[in-house]
């Protein structure tokens, strides 16, 4: 199934205790974006909205994304505490516990859609083409997240002027495809009750494409 890159149409928000499907939850995540980069946030995070969702949680979508401090997912897709489950790494770099976060959200907390969320200027990315480049691997468990990044840098090669950039977009998709083999993740995308999707966030617009 290929995705258009264009954002969904706006919708109204879901009615409490109806569940989302997985179209209804990406909806919900790129309109939530819309609003984000527009400058029209909906929700700002108050103590009285954390108390309210304090008693269960239903959230309806799990994003994976960077450690990096400059996109906090909640705000990038203006979401109410309780609307979505958040697992970050380095460069969303995959691990058991990272895969069974995601599979806990997805079988456990019946969440319907599951993105990975790169974003540009990945400081991941760029370390592993300098290690790549020069030939020499970061000591210590940075060296994993250099590990499991470099197939995508080099699958579109070193050469390549925008290797970066292009290097990021194929990181993305890779781990797509890496979490759709998960036993758990598998059976519930071929039911129809999940959906797996590849995006990327802009540092200076504040949009999220989808690949």
């Amino acid at each position: 199934m290929t995705l258009s890159r264009t954002a969904p149409p706006d919708r109204d928000a879901t009615m409490p205790g109806e569940r989302r499907g997985p179209a209804e939850a990406l909806a919900d995540l790129m309109t939530g974006n819309r609003r984000f980069a527009a400058g029209r946030p909906r929700y700002g995070h108050h103590v009285g909205e954390a108390a309210a969702q304090s008693s269960g949680q239903e959230p309806y979508a799990v994003v994976l994304g960077c450690i990096d401090s400059r996109v906090p997912l909640e705000a990038v897709f203006d979401q109410n505490f309780g609307d979505m489950c958040v697992v970050r790494s380095g460069a969303h770099v995959l691990d058991r516990s990272v895969v069974g976060s995601v599979e806990f959200a997805v079988s456990e907390l019946h969440a319907s859609l599951v993105m990975v969320l790169g974003h540009e200027r990945c400081g991941a990315v760029a370390a592993t083409v300098d290690a790549l480049r020069t030939g020499s691997r970061p000591d210590g468990f940075m060296g994993y997240l250099v590990d499991q990044i470099a197939p995508a840098v080099t699958e579109v090669g070193l050469n390549d002027p925008q290797v970066n950039q292009k290097a990021l977009r194929r990181h993305v998709s890779r781990t797509v495809e890496q979490l759709s083999l998960a036993e758990r993740l598998a059976t519930a995308t071929a039911a129809g009750r999940a959906r797996i999707v590849g995006a990327v966030y802009d540092l200076d617009t504040g949009v999220v494409e989808l690949l």
